[in-house]
């Protein structure tokens, strides 16, 4: 895989019903200019590569209600010591295959 096109922004960390997310302040379809591929069932985004609090971990940003959200699992909050509410510093980038 390859690493593109890499973008820094702040958000809070929110809950989600499985893992946490953050909102992503942009649409990665017109910025990375790359449509949003099939995830899972029912699902389309984009795969990224990100690093939270120096640690490097891969994700997907997908949309909802014309917003886009960046998953965060259990592991990597607890991993990076940051907890619901917080804002934290993103850095991600496109990957591609």
């Amino acid at each position: 895989m390859i690493l593109v096109k890499t973008k820094n922004f702040k958000a809070a960390l929110l809950s989600g019903h499985k893992d946490n997310a953050v909102e992503v302040p942009f649409d990665p379809t017109e910025v990375w200019r790359i449509e949003a591929k099939p995830l899972w069932r029912g699902r389309r985004g984009h795969a990224v590569k990100e690093k939270l609090n120096g640690h490097d971990f891969e994700s997907f940003i997908v949309p909802r209600q014309k917003r886009f959200f960046m998953l965060i699992d259990k592991e990597l909050e607890h991993a990076t010591g940051v907890s619901q509410g917080d804002v934290i510093e993103v850095s991600v980038g496109l990957l591609l295959e």
